[in-house]
């Protein structure tokens, strides 16, 4: 599944494509809850046209965002194994030198985005310190030619996050919000 979105100041990294949503549609975050609550929250920062995201054809753009996965197939069971993760890590690689030259701000939703992010950008020689993920985690990498980037961590708008409240529209909207403000300042 192939990332979307140009001009990208902002990247965010989810999991995987959803088999109902992304997997169906053609599109990261599309016609699925996750893709609701991301898209809504992106359209309340300012960051996204339309509040959904519904289909390759449905006129949403992004305003200086980028949104792919770690993972980019749908993993059976929702899940990815470690194989399928390090299987995509080279995919994830060639994302980051899609956005390398004019991303400010990285978002990983979810511990697993959170580390392949940051093992990406170990591996493509990035100066990445070592923070523990967790909601409104943040680290300030060095990409390797000596241009300082923040990361941002948010739980996952997965349903067993948003259903029990570990994670909410103004969590979500806070992270967002922190990287439109980072990557226009």
């Amino acid at each position: 599944m192939p990332g979307f979105g140009d001009d990208p100041r902002i990247w965010i990294v989810g999991l995987a494509p959803a088999a109902h949503g992304a997997n169906r549609t053609g599109r990261m975050f599309t016609g699925d809850r996750s893709g609701d609550w991301l898209f809504a929250s992106l359209n309340r920062v300012g960051l996204a046209a339309l509040a959904t995201s519904t289909s390759r054809d449905d006129g949403q753009s992004l305003r200086g965002v980028r949104i792919t996965a770690a993972v980019h197939c749908a993993p059976p069971g929702n899940a990815p194994t470690t194989e399928e993760r390090r299987e995509c890590a080279s995919w994830l690689g060639q994302e980051l030198r899609i956005v390398e030259p004019v991303v400010r701000v990285m978002v990983a939703l979810g511990g697993v985005a959170w580390s392949a992010v940051t093992g990406a950008l170990r591996d493509a020689g990035w100066q990445v310190p070592r923070v523990r993920f967790g909601h409104g985690a943040r680290a300030e990498a060095t990409s390797s030619s000596g241009r300082p980037v923040t990361l941002l961590a948010s739980y996952h708008p997965s349903q067993q996050n948003t259903f029990t409240g570990r994670l909410t529209e103004p969590m979500l909207d806070d992270v967002l919000r922190q990287a439109g403000d980072l990557a226009s300042g």
